[in-house]
């Protein structure tokens, strides 16, 4: 592959890849290029992938400790952390890293299948910056309706909202369009433009929902939503019952599924969590290393 040009450091931050963790081969580990601008800088990688008796419960947790910690060559390890280079030799600084148990390959299998996918779909494709009158004119109004009201519940922390404290955010929108069609001399006055109001809202509230960026914790005629990123609650809820179910025997070695984590979720808080509100929750704790992901559906308390 031909040398690129390299981006300027100022613009890496509007790739989506950069602040995640890349399953790469080993051969592009050791063969990518550092930075000329900010040297030894890489991105992150992430690898393959009755009565209680006390003393009892220790000693099974004491041998499960053993056995992770214990590895010997010829192993499958999961290995998470960021390249860096000592000594002229590229490696991976493991913040995270356990013993897989694959017996018949079927992780290691999925994860073959997966990457070249990934390098076809993501990381062979070169970043694409678009100025914002180009950008602007593609998107969509809903889309549009959906990053304003994305950014006004984040940069106000909202936990909380109903449907009416972000209608008027979207009324310049509307009213451009209004604007745009011949004979319109009240633009926002008439049923028309109340009409797209609603509608539009209706839209951008249903994409947020299907993002799970927000949900309805509990349907009722008073129509309120949650941000997910910032129920506090449900974060609680989530990690509460990852740590207790990891102790079962039944989870204690793949982690617990995450279909197993919504419907515990659903009956201990909210019976209207979607699973892509849940996933977002899951993403965060990850990132927080709150929690470990055993495989792509798999998780388990560190």
């Amino acid at each position: 592959m031909e040398p690129k040009e390299e981006m300027p450091s100022m613009l890496w931050g509007l790739d989506p890849i950069f602040s995640a963790y890349a399953r790469l081969y080993i051969r592009d580990i050791l063969q990518m290029t550092e930075s000329t601008q900010v040297p030894g800088d890489t991105k992150k990688i992430g690898g393959a992938q009755g009565g209680f008796d006390p003393v009892a419960e220790m000693r099974k947790l004491q041998r499960a400790q053993q056995n992770r910690c214990h590895v010997e060559i010829g192993e499958l390890l999961r290995v998470r952390g960021p390249v860096k280079t000592t000594r002229q030799q590229r490696e991976i600084s493991a913040s995270v890293f356990y013993k897989v148990d694959d017996p018949l390959m079927a992780v290691q299998i999925s994860w073959m299948m997966e990457v070249p996918e990934l390098y076809r779909q993501c990381y062979d494709k070169p970043l694409q910056l678009q100025s914002n009158n180009t950008s602007n004119a593609s998107v969509s109004s809903t889309s549009k309706a959906v990053n304003i009201i994305r950014d006004f519940l984040n940069q106000k922390s909202v936990a909380k909202f109903r449907p009416y404290d972000v209608q008027e955010l979207l009324q310049p929108l509307i009213l451009n369009q209004l604007k745009a069609t011949p004979g319109d001399q009240e633009p926002v006055a008439g049923p028309s433009g109340c009409q797209q109001l609603r509608q539009l809202l209706k839209e951008a509230l249903q994409t947020l929902q299907d993002e799970g960026f927000i949900y309805r914790k509990v349907k009722s005629q008073d129509e309120v939503y949650s941000v997910t990123g910032q129920d506090k609650e449900l974060v609680i809820a989530v990690k509460d019952v990852i740590r207790e179910d990891s102790k079962r025997e039944k989870y204690a070695e793949k982690g617990c599924h995450v279909l197993h984590i919504l419907s515990a979720v659903r009956q201990r808080y909210s019976l209207n969590l979607s699973k892509a509100a849940l996933e977002l929750v899951l993403k965060s704790l990850e990132c927080n290393s709150d929690i470990i992901s055993c495989s792509d559906t798999h998780y388990t308390i560190l």
